[in-house]
Parts: C-alpha cells; structure tokens; sequence
C-alpha cells in the first residue's frame, strides 16, 4: 500500500509565515489538526508491523554475511591465491572499504529522491548477489586465479603474479558488491521502521523491539563471518567458503519479494541534499542584505512555516553561522498568497537553515573519527597478516584461521557493553549526575584514546614477535599475544563507535537521519583512504639500500612495529584536535520531541542500549 503520494490530496492547513507581506492568514473552519490527520493516514496504511520483520531482517543478515564473510578473510585470500604483496593486498582492501563505506550515501540519495527503499533494496539485492557469485568464481575456476605455489617458492618469492585479466575479474566483482551494499545498508533500517505506525504506542514499541533486533542480528551474523565463514575458507575451500554466502543471498532476494504485500511502500519525497543546497544558493543570493538584530526577529523577516510532520521538532534560530539567516529574510515576491514559498532557490525555512548548520556544526566531530577509525581497520589487514606467520594452534589438530583472530575485539565489545549499560552507568550517573553518565563527546574521547592504546600495545609487540623469530625462527610465538590490542580496539570501538552513532542520531534533527546513518558508513570510508594514503608513503620512504621498507611482504625483514608507533602518534596528533572540537562544541538545544520515543528519534539508538546523553 502506498503512502506519502504526492498526487493524493493533502492537508489544507496553510502554511504561517511571519512576514509583513503575508500576516495572519486565514484558517479554514473545520480543519483537523495535524495529529488527527496523522492518525487518519495511519489508519488506512495498515503498517505490515512484525509479520514483515523476518523478510527485511533476513535480507539485511545475508548481505551482512557475504560482506563481512569476504572482507574479514580478503587479506588472506589476496597474499595467498593472489601472491600479492603485502602492501598492495593493504591497499586494496582500504580502497575496496572506502568505497564500500561512501557507497550508502549515494544509495539513500536515489532511494530519498527516486526509487523509494523497496526498489532499491530490490534492485542492491541483486547486485549484491552478482558480486558475491562473481567473487566465488574466482575461487571456483582455475583460469581466474595464478598457478599454485608452494611454500618452498612461496619463500623464494617466486609466485606468479595475478594477471591484469584476472584481478579485473575480482575487482569487478567486489564493485558490483559494493553497490549492492550502497543500496541495502541506507534502506533495510529505515525501511523496517516504515513498517511501524509510530502514532500508536504499539507501533512506537515495535521499533524499539526492531532496533534491538537489528543490531542483535548484526552482532551474530559478525560473529558467524569471522568464526564459520572463515574457518571454512581458510580450511576447506575457499569456493565453498564463498559459495555458502552467495547462495545465501539468493535465497534472501526471494524472501524478500515473497513479503511484498505485507510491506508498507513509502513512496520517494524528495533528498535531504537538495534542500541543503538551496540553503546556500538563498544565502549567496541575498548575500547583500543586512541581517537585523537579534530582537528584530520577532518582527518576521524571517521565513518561518510550521512543519507538515508534526512529528519533527521545529528548530530554533541561531547566530551560529550567521551569515546563513540571510537565506531565510523575505524580499517581495518570495512568499505566495497562501504562506508556501514562490522559489525555493530563493527562500529557505529556519528549519532547513537550522539543519545545515548542523551538518557544518558536527562536521569538525566527524573528522576525527577518520583517524581512530584508522587503527581499528588494520585488524582485517596487518594484524591478519600477523597471524598468518604466529602459531595459531589450539591443541594439535586445529588451527585459527589469521582471518578470524578479529574475534577477540568483538568479544570484547560483547563483554564489556552489558557491564557498561547495566553497573557502570547507574555509577557514574550517581556521581555525575548525567543521564547517561557521561557525555557523548567524553565517551568518544575515551574511544580515540584506546586507538592510541592499541596501537601501542601492537608496536610493542610486533617488536617481541619480530626478535622472537628472527632469535628462534622454527618456533613462531602464539597468536594470542595479538588478543591485548585487539582487546583495546575492543573498547575503543564500544566507546568511539558507539558514541558517534548516538552522537549523530541525537545531534541531528528528525529529518536528517539517514545523513546521520551514512556520515558513520563515511567515517569508515575516509579511514580507509587515509590508511591506503599513509600505507603508501610508509612503503615508498622507508625503504633503504641495506634495508627493504617497514611494510615488505617479509614482517621478520620489514618494521610492522614502526608503522603500529606513527599510527598511535597521529593519534595522539587527533586526540589533541578532538578536545579542541569537543570544548567548543554546543550541544542541541533539547526540544520536547526530544523526550518523546516516536519511532527513530529516540529509540535506544546505539549497540549498548544506553540512554543517549
């Protein structure tokens, strides 16, 4: 059933506009006020509710599955079947994860502006699954990969390289995967909470229940890549290892669709970004007139319409980047007979003023996440690599996989959250007084100083490791002397992770969530790149004419151990920015939407279900 048609006929209510050229307008009589129109839409929509959560959820899991089965053990795949270097395997991979990470950015502006959620999880759906069969091929048939080696010209350094022909076909069939994750990961979330009537209190409930439910699956289908997945790749078969998800998310495409009449189909209303964009095409525009005075305000020269949605907080004025309000001051000729605005391009809201500062507000906060986002990426690099020359023997007859030594980090995530959410909060609350206990910023600070922690510890021991084995080189130490750091890149993913998701769903307004979902994806994706960058200029300037570059395929002949040391001193370099930003940020102003649990505004929003500060 659809909603939100723009052909259908909607509310009469006028729009208000403090202005001189348009006071007072007149209010129809017998006009239902915009709650009562609310509930009346609601009424007709018959959301789908829970009988559609195991379509959507299962569709969201094996995409989860595939995505996280391949990445967590690519580093692995590319050295070993690939014979690639150490450097370039890195690369590619922080190259593939940007991508992969700007990706739902693009995908919620088609699904926003275009295609609405379903079509386009329909349609991400498919590319996945092209990606992923693409991808098992790879592994499936001999002509795609370079001849086998063996450890004796594995040694050597010997190997045939993959040739361009071949890395083509990988390539594609991760970017073919990457637009299929650009279009589900914007669209499963919000397109569950469609399913929800949020006027009701059971409906309000329901996506309380569904968040929790999100991110449980989430965790689960984390763990089964790293352990399951894994394991199977590294041990059985690399073609059945990617076969089992691939096959998965087939079969997820078609429990999809078969939920089709169960679905509620909001229809596409137009991107967020557009908006933004006339914010500054007005203020450029009117960039000759005068602001007024503070208490000028009340006078109405400023475009003010209620909000459509009474469900969205209205946004105060502010002198934060001012030169903005300009973008909001009527000139004759901007506002129609009925209050609505004649030139969008030419007049903005405060609310759409509001939102854009913001964006530029938190946009100094986001940064510094790309650092410390940096450190935990090299679990599925480095680390990995790491643990592919450690002994990695539990008992005699089974062996870690390298790719899934990332497990410990999120144990520790598992373990310390409950503990955090249930007996250091309440403490903390006692002391501080805080809701959550401590704030948001401070949370994410204590975040970015465990990235320079674990980096640290990784120093210190690639150091041990390296002396170990060039001293004793048939007997590598145990790969457990990895667990501190990734211990450490636990914590800083349960406080700095964490932080910023709840950070950006509570400092941006109502109808700015889908940006605050895809500014956490991009986060990841500037960390990627940055780690590629540094990961380059590492590998070109450290090399010698007695001495190969710190990261050479050869870890006993190369200095891991100094790259883990400049990673913790840009950290230190980035903590030092991030108290900078955090002592001149102000938070939002809470409005009473603020205090109320409709649907996504205030819906226990992060992985730990702690009460956003």
């Amino acid at each position: 059933m659809e909603v939100g048609d723009k052909k259908k006929k909607r509310s009469s209510y006028p729009l208000y506009c403090f202005t001189k050229c348009c006071q007072n307008p007149p209010i129809p009589e017998m006009e239902p006020q915009p709650n009562s129109v609310i509930s009346t839409i609601s009424q007709h929509k018959q959301p789908g509710g829970w009988k559609a959560m195991p379509y959507i959820l299962g569709n969201e899991t094996f995409e989860r599955l595939g995505t996280f089965g391949l990445g967590a053990n690519l580093m692995v795949y590319l050295m070993r079947e690939y014979h690639m270097e150490q450097v370039t395997a890195a690369n590619a991979i922080n190259i593939w994860n940007g991508i992969t990470n700007f990706a739902p950015l693009v995908g919620a502006f088609i699904s926003d502006a275009y295609l609405g959620r379903f079509r386009t999880i329909v349609f991400a759906s498919c590319a996945a699954f092209l990606g992923m069969a693409t991808v098992t091929l790879t592994a499936w048939l001999p002509h795609l990969q370079p001849p086998k080696c063996n450890l004796q010209t594995q040694s050597a350094d010997n190997c045939i390289s993959a040739t361009p022909h071949q890395l083509a076909v990988l390539f594609v069939g991760l970017g073919i995967l990457s637009i299929g994750t650009g279009g589900i990961r914007p669209c499963s979330l919000p397109f569950g909470v469609d399913q929800f009537d949020k006027t009701t209190e059971q409906g309000i409930k329901g996506v309380n229940s569904y968040y929790n439910w999100y991110y449980t699956s989430f965790t689960v289908v984390i763990m089964i890549a790293l352990t399951v997945v894994v394991y199977i790749q590294d041990s059985v078969s690399w073609a059945l290892g990617f076969a089992i998800p691939t096959f998965l998310m087939l079969a997820s495409i078609f429990l999809f669709l078969i939920g089709n009449k169960i679905y509620v189909h909001v229809k596409p209303q137009g991107s967020i970004f557009s908006g933004l964009a006339q914010v500054f095409v007005a203020a450029y525009n009117k960039r000759n007139l005068s602001i007024p005075e503070q208490q000028e305000i009340i006078d109405g020269v400023f475009y003010d319409p209620p909000e459509q949605d009474s469900l969205l907080s209205k946004l105060p004025i502010t002198n934060q980047f001012r030169f903005l309000n300009k973008a909001a001051m009527i000139e004759k000729g901007d506002v129609n007979a009925d209050g609505s605005c004649a030139n969008e391009w030419r007049l903005s809201s405060i609310q759409q003023i509001e939102e854009v500062k913001c964006l530029l507000k938190i946009g100094p906060v986001w940064a510094t996440g790309i650092v410390s986002f940096t450190a935990i990426l090299q679990q599925g690099t480095f680390t990995a690599s790491q643990a592919t020359i450690m002994d990695r023997h539990i008992g005699h007859n089974f062996q870690i996989p390298p790719g899934s030594i990332t497990v410990f980090s999120m144990l520790t995530v598992g373990l310390w959250l409950p503990f955090y959410d249930s007996i250091l909060v309440p403490a903390l609350r006692r002391i501080t007084k805080h809701q959550g206990g401590i704030t948001l910023l401070q949370r994410m600070g204590i975040g970015v100083l465990f990235s320079i922690l674990s980096m640290v510890v990784a120093g210190v021991v690639e150091r041990d490791r390296r002396a170990a084995a060039i001293s004793s080189p048939g007997s590598p130490i145990s790969v457990m002397w990895l667990v501190p750091q990734l211990a450490l890149l636990g914590f800083c993913e349960a406080f700095n992770i964490i932080g910023h998701i709840e950070f950006y769903n509570k400092e941006f307004p109502d109808r700015m969530r889908s940006i605050a979902n895809s500014l956490f994806f991009c986060s990841f994706g500037g960390a990627s790149y940055l780690s590629t960058f540094v990961v380059s200029i590492v590998h070109k300037v450290t090399a010698t004419r007695d001495h190969p570059d710190w990261l050479t395929k050869d870890l006993n002949a190369g200095r891991l151990d100094y790259f883990y040391f400049l990673l913790a001193g840009m950290g230190v370099i980035n903590l030092f920015y991030f108290l900078y930003c955090a002592n001149r940020y102000q938070y939002k102003s809470p409005t009473p939407m603020d205090h109320k649990s409709y649907g996504d505004v205030d819906v226990e929003l992060s992985l730990s279900k702690t009460t956003p500060s």
